[in-house]
């Protein structure tokens, strides 16, 4: 029997997650703020903690960041929130929790991240004060409640918590940019530079260069010193995006920069100190590229120390329309945004996006530029992915979609969504949940209430 505490300022909520809890045979002590499980914690040893992120005074993140302050061995904390964005899952994570869930939560999932939390290490977890705790900041297109990109927000924060080497992999537009952003924001080097190479945009005769610097007389046209992408970045973080179509040579030199925390300006014999941390990023197989002679095995080794693959849009249905409105709200600035009609919304979830979120985003900006009514409908959206709208088939919505209350309106648009997601995964039930992001439980429930069995 374990010894877990609750934190949590709803007191059903609480009260329901102790029944939980003791129903699978365990003690519990529930507090209703974050003050008081400082304080709690700091007098009892517990072998859990389920906190609550939104609570008045103390929050999660900064209760959390007092835990790991105050205690000399902090417990594995599984962070719940019924809010949830890429900013507190990727700081809860940074801060050392061992998870962060979204509420609300079943009772399998309870049973679930217990099991895995009360296996866990208990190795010391290094202090950070509760000032280190950055605001939420979903300026970023990370935005998106599919389980998909939670588990990404949770490798950012991971990531973000140290100092090594990052391999971010996915396809061309899915963000890996973003990606790197984060990192950056929500590390220790926060302050210190950001900068970002496109390796596949710079000619190899001018990479070196670009990456090392050079001295001046160096080569023809040389005639100043130049510092590099190295030097620029240093004390912060580097991306090297596409570093897949990095020339052999070149890939030589980053290795030893890794390595050896130096670099050489072209044309000189000293070498010069640097603290970077790199993030690199490609879409490319870089497991094919080493076996075709294309890419080091040895730098890929050295960069893949913790990887983050970013998932294409077609395996996030759960983030689509809230990923579209975010742009056409970002595309408004200061006016009133347009609204996706439900054909609209049904067509957005029907296209394969092959450009991923930066199609999106662009087709969102297309729409607020050229539609002159509030609502885009579906034949605005076809012209703006240029294409033909479509002809009315079973698998698009009927024609009184709009007629009726919104929680009819709700529930079309729900039974079309897990349709469409049963259809892309053959029926895999476990799959259709990750890419709508919700619980199995919640799936089987829908299912029998939209006949879908």
């Amino acid at each position: 029997m374990a010894h877990l505490l609750i934190v949590d300022d709803d007191d059903a909520f609480r009260e329901t997650l102790a029944e939980t809890l003791q129903g699978l045979g365990h003690g519990t002590v529930a507090v209703a703020s974050g003050a008081e499980a400082v304080q709690t914690a700091s007098r009892e040893r517990f072998d859990a903690v389920f906190l609550d992120h939104r609570m008045p005074g103390m929050d999660g993140l900064q209760t959390l960041a007092a835990m790991q302050a105050r205690l000399a061995r902090l417990p594995p904390v599984i962070v719940l929130t019924a809010f949830s964005s890429a900013g507190n899952t990727i700081e809860a994570m940074r801060l050392g929790a061992f998870d962060h869930l979204a509420k609300p939560i079943s009772r399998e999932a309870v049973r679930e991240v217990l099991a895995r939390a009360l296996q866990q290490h208990t190795a010391a977890s290094p202090s950070l004060s509760a000032s280190s705790v950055a605001p939420d900041d979903d300026s970023d297109e990370l935005i998106g409640p599919s389980h998909a990109m939670r588990e990404v927000h949770k490798r950012i924060g991971l990531a973000a918590a140290n100092a090594m080497p990052v391999l971010v992999l996915g396809e061309t537009g899915t963000g890996k940019e973003m990606v790197a952003h984060a990192l950056h924001r929500h590390s220790a080097r926060a302050e210190r530079p950001f900068v970002a190479v496109n390796c596949s945009a710079i000619p190899k005769e001018l990479l070196e260069s670009e990456l090392f610097g050079h001295v001046r007389g160096a080569f023809t046209g040389a005639t100043s010193e130049r510092a590099g992408c190295f030097r620029a970045a240093d004390g912060g973080v580097l991306l090297l995006d596409e570093i897949g179509d990095m020339a052999l040579d070149v890939q030589a030199k980053i290795l030893r920069a890794l390595q050896e925390g130096e670099v050489t300006p072209l044309g000189s014999h000293r070498t010069v100190k640097v603290d970077v941390r790199v993030v690199a990023a490609t879409h490319r197989d870089l497991a094919v590229a080493v076996r075709e002679g294309r890419f080091r095995e040895d730098l890929l080794y050295r960069l893949d120390v913790l990887s983050i693959r970013v998932p294409p849009l077609r395996e996030r249905l759960a983030d689509i329309i809230p990923l579209a409105e975010h742009f056409l709200r970002r595309a408004a600035g200061s006016e009133a945004p347009k609204a996706l009609s439900a054909e609209a919304a049904q067509r957005l979830l029907s296209h394969p996006w092959p450009g991923n979120v930066r199609e999106l985003r662009n087709v969102m900006a297309r729409c607020h530029a050229v539609v002159r009514h509030r609502v885009i409908g579906e034949a605005d959206l076809a012209i703006a992915l240029g294409a033909a709208p479509a002809r009315a088939t079973p698998a698009t919505l009927p024609a009184d979609w709009l007629e009726g209350e919104l929680p009819a309106a709700v529930e079309r648009l729900e039974r079309l969504m897990i349709a469409h997601a049963l259809a892309q995964t053959q029926g895999n039930r476990a799959e259709t949940a990750r890419r709508l992001g919700i619980h199995r439980q919640l799936l089987y429930r829908k299912l029998t209430q939209y006949g879908l069995e």
